[in-house]
């Protein structure tokens, strides 16, 4: 690819995953209602981004790399809070955030721990789009699943690859 196309694509997918859950979010919120959406697949898929953001302060990789992860993390962490409200799991969100944080410092104890996590990173990411998918399947019924936030989704990750 062409180096201005090349950061055309590296500038638009950061761009897109500065709202890349906002779509869900608006969904989630005008619907009242979380139906669809699977709380397992987000808590898996935050404890991949917190891992791979922790292991690029850890290494001290340039901000650049992974500027966008923050701002998804914060978003998923909406999104999170609001599927726990509108299922009547509320109380429950210190309990989740007591384990993420405690787990942020525990990945950096030891080289090795965060190095393993960061190897299976790309495994957990996966695992959680197949436990929505699942979610989707048995329910029948997508109810507030954002298409176009799985459509950003999709974009980010191809730009990823590309840049």
């Amino acid at each position: 690819m062409a180096p201005g196309l090349l950061d055309l694509v590296h500038l638009t997918t950061w761009a897109v995953c500065a709202v890349i859950k906002l779509p869900q979010l608006v969904a989630v919120l005008r619907a009242g209602s979380a139906w669809g959406l699977s709380l397992s697949s987000l808590l898996l898929e935050l404890a991949g981004y917190l891992v791979f953001l922790r292991y690029q302060i850890y290494y001290g990789y340039p901000l650049e790399t992974y500027l966008e992860y923050p701002i998804i993390i914060a978003q998923d962490v909406v999104l999170i809070y609001c599927i726990m409200h509108f299922s009547g799991k509320a109380r429950r969100a210190f309990f989740y955030a007591l384990i993420y944080w405690g787990s942020w410092y525990m990945l950096t104890l030891q080289k090795w721990i965060i190095d393993l996590a960061m190897n299976l990173c790309t495994f957990v990411s996966a695992a959680s789009k197949l436990v929505q998918l699942q979610h989707l399947w048995q329910t029948k019924d997508s109810g507030q699943a954002s298409a176009l936030t799985w459509g950003m989704s999709v974009y980010t990750c191809a730009g990823k690859l590309q840049t």
